[in-house]
């Protein structure tokens, strides 16, 4: 059961690391811009970081509690400032939005989760001890 959790962070953590880096492009910052995010240029690097380290903590498994706790300081706002379905009028859209809401939800989840049991065996956390 130790590599169901081991491969359970490293599916977790995958979307994270591989759309930190998206986070850097110019193209993401004018989304951001787009959907009213104030100081998209300084607060869409920022966010890319957050999941970069987050990813990476839960990934490795050295101090998840806390990469756990950066991935939700990153999801809750992000989830409120750019996934408002409930502002969309065409339909197709509105279903995305929808989607990604309630996959960032479910992320959250997933997260606050692993705040509480932490990265399990099979992690640098569990190799110093």
């Amino acid at each position: 059961m130790k590599y169901v959790v081991l491969l359970g962070r490293i599916l977790f953590s995958s979307i994270f690391i591989l759309r930190a880096f998206a986070h850097f492009s110019e193209k993401a910052m004018s989304h951001a811009t787009n959907a009213g995010l104030p100081m998209a240029s300084v607060l869409v690097p920022l966010g890319g970081i957050l999941l970069l380290i987050g990813g990476l903590s839960i990934l490795l498994g050295y101090k998840a509690r806390w990469g756990a706790w950066l991935l939700i300081i990153f999801l809750v706002p992000t989830t409120l400032a750019m996934h408002k379905f409930w502002n969309v009028t065409a339909n197709y859209s509105s279903t995305m939005e929808q989607l990604c809401f309630l996959k960032n939800i479910s992320l959250i989840g997933a997260s606050l989760m692993i705040t509480y049991f932490g990265s399990g065996p099979l992690s640098l956390d569990k190799s110093r001890h």
